[in-house]
């Protein structure tokens, strides 16, 4: 079964700048993005975004486990920065926040997963 995606769909103009502001800053300063396995780099984007969206929205995170802690741990400071560099993204209702973090969340594990010409990502052997 072929898991790889297509590019998301694209966005209009103002929620495409507000991607790129938090792309940026995750391209930047966030080591886990270079997981060198595309399970791995999966794993992350999901449990960290979901995290991040969790903590910008007020809403309660779970950290039962040593993962989720890691996780969270990440996202704590994501957010943190997100909310610091982006202040367009505290006057944001909840529903737009998610939407927009779905859209980042879907955008990296394109760039960073499915459209990587990156081999290593599916080597079997490694």
């Amino acid at each position: 079964m072929d898991e790889t995606k297509s590019n998301p769909e694209p966005l209009d103009e103002v929620t495409a700048g507000r991607l790129a502001q938090l792309e940026d800053y995750i391209m930047k300063n966030c080591l886990w993005q270079f997981h060198s396995r595309s399970w791995d780099r999966r794993v992350q984007n999901e449990g960290i975004l979901s995290k991040t969206t969790q903590i910008l929205c007020g809403e309660p995170v779970d950290t039962g486990t040593p993962l989720d802690r890691c996780h969270w741990a990440d996202a704590v400071v994501m957010a943190e920065e997100f909310q610091r560099r982006c202040p367009w993204l505290t006057e944001m209702p909840k529903d737009e926040v998610k939407a927009l973090m779905d859209a980042l969340h879907k955008h990296l594990d394109y760039i960073l997963i499915d459209g990587s010409l990156n081999l290593e990502l599916t080597d079997q052997h490694y």
